[in-house]
């Protein structure tokens, strides 16, 4: 009987492990039916309890992500993780909003949708902002989309970035195939195959690198002695044949600042904050700033630069804060995260966090227990609900964060902030027909009792 109950369980975990892996499949009728698979096999099963810890800034296979997650696969272990609110951001491209939001309606997870790109800040165009060593050049977010599919002038610029961001890479490409000789890519047959939909990222070109590299170099003598040269480094301080700290070391060695394959970029090299602001608005999400850490001249000038940013459409702020911190050290950068969460509370700014997950060594959650979060974790949890009201409210009737239904509802930033973080709270996906007879006349107090509240 014990052999058989093994025999049985053993089984039921192959399963799992096989539906797991199908999550990434490029096709996307298989993930939809591996998470069909796996919620039929977790229905058995305790639901995890939400924890209060968040990420809305994990890319997805459809910009880059070290460990292949399809949108659906980040849902679903999100899940499993117990985080009360996810999203996704992917770089230039929507395409992993709608697979994201269905997969998270399955779930019963509160989604949030959003876009990453660079941007030029005419304001600061003598200055460096987070982008290191690009003045006037700036990561910068628009948060809490609720469709891929857009009109008019929306539409035409989300195509621009997709388009620029291949131009970019194929030039990139084309730069350092010379340096790389006898190692050249074919782009079209070696880093498009390793997209979805062909949105290519320098991480992509990256491991098109190493991996041309293992045929053209098939002994591992050779090939040591070949990235040795190319990078002037010794073999011992990368993991051959393709392994991430290699693709880590090439990136830096050639297609950033000082590399063959790098081109200082300047106005027109990326589109105008301003113009990504109105793209955003005009989809119905939320312009969002980015900031690194505080270090850098531009972000010295913090109260500055956010104004600049709210007077083009930024309404939120991005943080990364397992860059702002080293765990029992109280430095400068920590010091900067508590000053710029402060002033982002001030502005009536929510504040969105999350770990990129683009990169091997990022984790898949920040640590909300660390002494050093303590104090900002409040602010973070708030942020994150807020976005997710904003997200619910916007798709269901147009009454999302910056809608006129906001404007004509609410005093001023704080009443409008603790309204979306009350609604944002309370909902979640199960509830969500409590709202098919909501429209633009809905006062606060029915939706809030819509939620639950």
């Amino acid at each position: 009987m014990v052999i058989r109950r093994k025999a049985i369980e053993d089984k039921a975990m192959a399963n799992t492990a096989s539906l797991d892996a199908q999550l990434d499949d490029f096709n996307e009728d298989v993930r939809k039916q591996a998470l069909k698979g796996l919620v039929q096999t977790a229905d058995a099963e305790p639901t995890m309890a939400l924890k209060p810890i968040v990420n809305l800034h994990a890319h997805t296979f459809f910009s880059y992500n070290p460990h292949g997650y399809s949108p659906t696969h980040y849902a679903w272990l999100a899940r499993k993780r117990g985080l009360s609110v996810a999203g996704i951001v992917d770089f230039d491209v929507l395409d992993g909003l709608e697979e994201f939001h269905s997969a998270s309606e399955q779930l019963n997870l509160k989604a949030v949708a959003s876009i990453e790109s660079r941007v030029f800040v005419p304001e600061f165009s003598d200055r460096v902002i987070n982008s290191p060593g690009e003045p006037g050049i700036a990561y910068h977010m628009g948060v809490g989309f609720t469709a891929s599919r857009l009109q008019g002038w929306a539409r035409a610029f989300l195509f621009d970035m997709r388009r620029r961001a291949e131009r970019r890479n194929r030039e990139l490409v084309a730069r350092v195939n010379d340096y790389l000789q006898p190692v050249a890519l074919d782009y079209d047959k070696d880093v498009v195959p390793l997209t979805p939909r062909g949105n290519a990222t320098e991480r992509h070109v990256c491991v098109a690198y190493v991996r041309k590299a293992k045929t053209c170099f098939p002994g591992e003598e050779a090939l040591a002695a070949f990235w040795s040269d190319r990078l002037g480094a010794s073999a011992e301080t990368f993991d051959l044949p393709d392994g991430p700290e290699l693709q880590l070391l090439l990136r830096a060695k050639t297609m950033k600042q000082g590399g063959v394959g790098y081109v200082q970029p300047g106005e027109g090299s990326f589109p105008l904050m301003a113009d990504m602001d109105r793209f955003t608005l005009e989809a119905g999400a939320i312009p969002t700033l980015t900031w690194l850490d505080g270090t850098s001249s531009g972000e010295q000038s913090m109260e500055e630069l956010m104004q600049t940013a709210i007077s083009s459409g930024a309404a939120a702020l991005n943080i990364i804060p397992d860059r702002n911190f080293t765990a029992g050290v109280k430095d400068e950068k920590l010091q900067n995260l508590y000053d710029v969460v402060v002033m982002a509370e001030s502005l009536h700014l929510p504040i969105i966090v999350g770990t990129e997950m683009n990169s091997p060594n990022q984790k898949f959650v920040d640590d909300f227990d660390a002494d050093e979060l303590r104090p900002v974790v409040d602010a973070f949890l708030k942020g994150a609900y807020i976005v997710y009201a904003h997200s619910v409210l916007q798709s269901t009737a147009g009454l999302g964060y910056l809608s006129e239904w906001a404007d004509k509802n609410f005093r001023d930033g704080e009443e409008k902030n603790d309204f979306y973080h009350a609604f944002g709270r309370a909902m979640s996906p199960v509830l969500r027909d409590r709202l098919a007879t909501v429209d633009d006349s809905a006062d606060r107090n029915e939706l809030l009792s819509a939620a639950g509240v």
